[in-house]
């Protein structure tokens, strides 16, 4: 590994030139596309446009792809998928899209690849986007910013603590720019509710709630041959070596088998627990201690939490209620019409509630509130990925960079040792170690399969 430059807060060309010691296997020399080939003059500049890879292309990674072809700074230039299809039927969207953009039938620029190494390995890359399975977010990004690209990382961010302490220390020494993918701070509700939170309109907040979706039950364990152009050992990468089988990897195997995963109280707890410690001002640390109650399945596939009701304390005093939605159900309709996922922060004066259904408030004369030029004011952004391809150009902090995603990932993983050891958990959120329970501790790690690691 080569000592980390500093770059210059003002000179991204400068910046992105740093290169990092990558594996031995980078074998592919990096592929310079051209200012013709990006795009037409109805675009920002060539030397202005941030140049984008997309790794993971499946459902979450295909629709980012699209939200990135749609912003006129950034320029997608690369696929990476370990699915052949996925990978190649990218490249061609991206070269369709920019195709009839410029009027050019013959466009020819994107190119595929099944070897992220490869793809780290090209000079002309700005940034990354991260959309792979859960297991692979933390090496990914361990090595995207060895190499000096700039990251925008689907959530949930790693499978362990450990895992997420090592993405903030390659993120901080390497100094890119991170974007974790909780992108309803980009939207208008969200951001006002935590306004109202943080300026004191529903008085001093003692309680939040918090719930979502859990993951199910089931999943095949028969074991069936690995589909045509699908490198499977590769997929699983530094996972558990385990037979294929049919919802293993393209049914929900990859969100709900604990190889791979902790489940939806990380995959989708991610955004309630995110615009809770946003509107609580908590990014920068998170609760002291961790109780509660869950259910595991007993068969089939899939073994992470089906159901959970965990108390989170804040030294503060304040008490976050994490549930699914089911634990969730009595509990938040005692002040709102119930959805799927969402937040509410109770107050001695009223309380306000989001999901991206709409905002609730009691009394309903909070929702008129305006807040003051001379109270708090969040960043408004419209479109989470277009906050990080500014921010790449700017270098500035985006608006959920590696520090929310470590403190709001941290929650799920807490809970969810909570409800798997059966007892308090306490927690130090400056040393960012559990106290005093050995057995508990084992969980904030795990091995990986050779030859990935760390």
């Amino acid at each position: 590994m080569t000592t980390p430059k500093t770059p210059s807060p003002l000179n991204r060309r400068s910046f992105l030139q740093r290169t990092a010691a990558l594996s031995a296997a980078t074998a592919a020399a990096p592929y310079v596309i051209t200012s013709q080939a990006l795009g037409s003059d109805e675009r920002a500049p060539a030397s202005e446009r941030v140049t984008v890879a997309h790794i993971g292309v499946g459902g979450q990674g295909g629709g980012l792809l699209n939200n990135f072809l749609r912003l006129s700074n950034a320029q997608s230039v690369a696929t990476c998928d370990v699915y052949q299809k996925r990978r190649e039927d990218a490249a061609q969207r991206i070269d369709a899209h920019y195709a009839a953009q410029s009027g050019k039938g013959d466009y020819k620029a994107a190119r595929a690849y099944k070897d992220f190494r490869d793809v780290l390995a090209r000079d002309d890359i700005d940034a990354v986007v991260i959309a792979t399975p859960d297991h692979w977010h933390v090496p990914l990004t361990l090595a995207a910013a060895r190499a000096g690209k700039d990251l925008y990382v689907e959530k949930p961010l790693g499978l362990t603590i450990e895992q997420d302490l090592a993405a903030r220390k390659a993120v901080e020494t390497y100094g890119v720019i991170f974007q974790y993918g909780t992108q309803q701070r980009s939207g208008r509700n969200f951001r006002y509710a935590c306004e109202l939170a943080l300026n004191g309109r529903v008085g001093k907040i003692h309680t939040i709630h918090a719930w979502c979706a859990p993951s199910e039950s089931g999943g095949s364990t028969q074991e069936i041959p690995v589909p045509e152009g699908l490198d499977y050992d590769f997929w699983l990468g530094p996972a558990p070596m385990a037979p294929y089988t049919q919802d293993r990897v393209l049914g929900l195997g990859r969100w709900m088998c604990y190889d791979y995963a902790i489940g939806f109280i990380a995959g989708w707890g991610a955004h309630p627990l995110d615009i809770a410690q946003w509107g609580l001002n908590t990014d920068d640390t998170g609760p002291i201690a961790y109780e509660g109650t869950g259910r595991f399945p007993t068969e089939g596939l899939y073994d992470t939490a089906i159901a959970w009701d965990v108390t989170c304390q804040y030294a503060s005093g304040v008490v976050m209620k994490f549930m699914s939605t089911a634990e969730a159900k009595s509990t938040v309709e005692k002040y709102r019409p119930m959805h799927d996922h969402g937040t509410t922060f109770i107050g001695d004066e009223g309380w306000v509630s989001v999901d991206r259904s709409g905002i609730h408030a009691g009394p309903e004369t909070i929702l008129t509130a305006v807040i003051r030029p001379d109270e708090i004011h969040l960043r408004e952004s419209n479109s989470h990925q277009g906050d990080f391809i500014d921010s790449v150009r700017l270098r500035r902090q985006p608006l959920s960079p590696i520090e929310c995603a470590v403190r709001s990932d941290t929650i799920s993983h807490l809970s969810d040792i909570a409800i798997r050891t059966k007892r308090k958990i306490k927690w130090d959120p400056i040393e960012e170690k559990i106290l005093n329970d050995p057995q508990a501790e084992r969980y904030t790690t795990r091995s990986m399969r050779p030859p990935w690691r760390l």
